[in-house]
């Protein structure tokens, strides 16, 4: 399940961008990475290349017909550019197949292009960071740059296109004849190694209809980045349409170290209107426009799209408004018509947790996720009838693949540890005998070649830096693709000597929820205490507690002395409906309290510093740092609130609706006004550091200028750090280190400084 998490990526797990830094101070005097003992880790090295978790391959992939396996690998020189690689099966060589260096222009994306990376979570990345391969296993389609290349397995490479317009989202066609993308708001097709792409779908008169592209919310929210979707044979395109029209305009204001821009984004806030969507299914030349019956509800979004395998029906998933109802529609691709094959309905108090985790077998049947005893499972549909294939108090996680011709389904999930999840199989026809595949001394995750013969799987441990191989059905490795080793030549080997592994363990709250907490205690002396960086994210579909490996970041706090501490307070990921649901219409609640009990859990520590321990949260982590001091007045002795939400009327409708209901006073409107972090804003007491990059289009910079205009009118002391011209990803070589500087920085001044005393 990819939801879109209410924060950069990054900003949830610790390691994989906390966007700052500081010049920490003791007693006055600049404490620099310089001065750090030893053996420990600076911040210039954590966030410099080549990255300290070793190699870290993206996009792995099987060609169809299973002798190459290809990934991007990112360079030793420059830890964010990715180049393709490809292993061949049968002679066991490596292969550099296009170097994006070479090959690339450096020209600079499309503003679409860019705001979409944003909102994959991989703003950050050069080079290459998608690709598509051919039916022929032979050529593989790689966009770079803002253009398209044809890469053979040869070596060669085939431009496709030199353009300095759009290119969104291109894929090759099922069977390979054509080559699609959007440009311009419309949809074009060409034929592999023929006609030159041309535009399929109508020039609209209106700049708010777009063609083939995914709607911001679907994009940011429903993790559905793509708008239209080939037939199997390559006959048939179903796309979307949209119009902005109805969407309110948010003049964002984007400021720059030498100006400023504005845009004029259409932006959905919570209560307002939703982009109008439709769905066409169309010929490969545009002709044989049919209109998808959506039904008469047009206030919905558009979740999933897929074909059956023989291309004569089209799936449909459509979600209400409110995300508590999700129909899966049955269509006919020649008349546009449809009906409802199955409804899935949230329990009471809760919502529709969208997934990827289903998929359409070659007898009709359907392998499909769902919560409706509970906890997420698989369950088989087929003839009408369903049938459980998991269950249990864990939930599954992924659906990895099938291998139908064998009738086994392969899934990870928590059913060993909540903390580390596993990849399992079981048979089809006797769905009661779970196999594990992995080692449960690591957090493992999978993919699937489409036969569901081999395995891809990745893996990392609380002393083991991400590793990856392919394996057999059996999960036995054939060949690894990235062992990452921590051997002499390893990055992170220099600092092995003061790496600190974590302890785990469980609090639970006077009303009897139990809560998992993770901590990475420095070399202590007998006698001292020691102050605590109290990291928490606590929005919904986030777990940050986890026998993953954690990075180098986490370790560089420690190394300054500080006890690193992490909680998944109620609302968090993959416990269960109850567990989740208790933050439905009452965000900054329950959260607020857990995290409570963790502060004070830590207090009764013998080794922890009661009056050293300090707040951090990111986005929904920042939106947490508020609410946890405007709670409990001198509970921490700092707090750092990174891009918070500060209103939730502020926020997107996907989003916001499905956890706060709609923002009326006939509705919810008193649950936003007791959730949101202004109102009490003044009852914060404690010395408090906000930082927001100032052209950020995600959590928008008004959530912060509305904070520190009510702190200044009521002359509440604050600090705070702006980044000029950075999104909700403040980070990078340099600034992310002058970022965590800051925060330090702030920490040592107001007597959170590293050490025990």
């Amino acid at each position: 399940m990819r939801l879109r998490y209410h924060c950069a990526a990054a900003a949830i797990a610790l390691a994989a961008a906390l966007p700052f830094s500081a010049h920490a101070q003791q007693d006055s005097a600049p404490m620099t990475d310089q001065t750090a003992p030893a053996g420990d880790l600076s911040l210039e090295r954590v966030f410099a290349s080549p990255s300290l978790d070793g190699a870290a391959p993206r996009g792995v992939k099987l060609s169809p017909d299973g002798r190459w396996l290809t990934l991007l690998r990112n360079r030793a020189d420059d830890r964010e550019r990715y180049d393709l690689w490809a292993y061949d099966r049968e002679n066991g060589q490596w292969t550099m197949l296009v170097d994006s260096e070479k090959l690339g222009t450096g020209r600079e994306l499309s503003e679409a292009e860019k705001m979409q990376r944003e909102r994959q979570r991989i703003g950050g990345l050069k080079g290459i960071v998608a690709y598509d391969w051919a039916k022929d296993s032979q050529h593989i389609l790689v966009p770079l740059d803002g253009d398209l290349f044809l890469a053979g397995v040869d070596g060669s490479v085939a431009r496709l296109t030199d353009s300095a317009a759009d290119e969104l989202n291109p894929v090759l066609s099922p069977q390979g004849k054509y080559v699609s993308f959007v440009s311009g708001g419309q949809l074009h097709t060409g034929t592999v190694g023929g006609a030159a792409p041309v535009a399929i779908t109508p020039k609209e008169s209106a700049d708010t209809v777009h063609w083939g592209e995914a709607e911001f919310v679907a994009q940011e929210e429903l993790a559905r980045f793509t708008g239209y979707w080939w037939s199997p044979q390559d006959r048939r395109i179903a796309v979307e349409r949209f119009d902005e029209a109805p969407v309110g305009i948010v003049t964002r204001a984007a400021i720059g170290a030498e100006g400023t821009r504005t845009y004029d984004q259409r932006y959905p806030a919570a209560g307002t209107p939703n982009a109008l969507v439709q769905l066409f299914v169309i010929d490969p030349d545009g002709g044989n426009r049919v209109e998808v019956d959506l039904g008469p509800d047009k206030d919905i979004y558009l979740a999933r799209v897929d074909w059956a395998r023989d291309g004569k029906t089209l799936y449909v998933m459509r979600l209400d408004r409110l995300q508590t109802r999700l129909d899966l529609l049955e269509v006919d691709p020649a008349t546009g018509r449809s009906e409802v094959l199955f409804s899935e309905k949230a329990a009471p108090q809760h919502w529709i947790n969208l997934t990827d985790h289903y998929k359409w077998l070659a007898d009709g049947s359907l392998v499909w996720w769902s919560e409706r005893d509970g906890y997420g499972h698989l369950y088989r549909f087929a003839h009408g009838k369903w049938t459980q294939l998991t269950k249990g108090p864990w939930v599954v996680t992924d659906l990895v693949g099938v291998d139908e011709k064998r009738g086994t389904l392969f899934f990870t999930g928590t059913k060993d540890d909540v903390l580390a999840p596993q990849v399992y199989s079981l048979a089809l026809s006797a769905p009661g005998k779970v196999v594990r595949l992995t080692d449960p001394a690591f957090a493992n995750s999978a993919t699937m070649d489409e036969q569901g013969r081999s395995l891809i799987l990745r893996r990392s441990g609380p002393a083991q830096p991400p590793q990856s191989y392919l394996a057999d059905a059996a999960g036995k490795r054939i060949v690894w693709i990235e062992e990452n080793a921590l051997a002499a030549g390893h990055p992170y080997a220099p600092y092995l000597a003061s790496h600190r592994e974590p302890s785990f363990g469980t609090i639970t709250t006077a009303d009897g929820a139990v809560l998992h907490w993770k901590m990475i205690a420095p070399e202590m002396e007998p006698g001292k205490r020691y102050p605590v960086f109290f990291s928490h994210y606590g929005g919904p579909h986030v777990q940050v507690v986890s026998r993953a490996w954690g990075g180098a970041l986490e370790q560089a706090i420690v190394d300054k002395g500080y006890i690193f501490f992490e909680l998944d307070n109620r609302g968090s990921n993959n416990r269960g409906v109850d567990f989740e649901k208790a933050i439905w219409r009452a965000m900054g609640g329950v959260e607020v309290a857990d995290q409570r009990a963790g502060a004070e859990y830590l207090k009764s520590l013998p080794f922890v510093d009661p009056a050293r321990i300090a707040t951090y949260g990111w986005s929904y982590g920042g939106y947490m740092t508020l609410k946890m001091l405007q709670a409990d007045k001198g509970l921490y002795a700092a707090g750092i609130a990174g891009a918070p939400v500060t209103k939730w009327e502020l926020y997107d409708t996907a989003y916001t609706e499905r956890y706060m209901g709609l923002p009326t006073p006939e509705a919810d409107g008193a649950a936003y006004a007791k959730s949101d972090a202004l109102q009490d804003a003044t009852k914060i007491a404690d010395p408090l550091l906000l930082i927001h990059g100032m052209s950020d289009d995600n959590v928008v910079f008004e959530n912060s200028s509305a904070l520190i205009a009510l702190l200044q009118a009521n002359a509440v002391p604050f600090e705070m750090m702006l980044y000029p011209g950075y999104t909700h990803r403040v980070a990078g070589p340099k600034i992310s280190v002058h970022v965590w500087n800051t925060i330090f920085d702030f920490l040592a001044r107001h007597g959170v400084p590293g050490g025990g005393r």
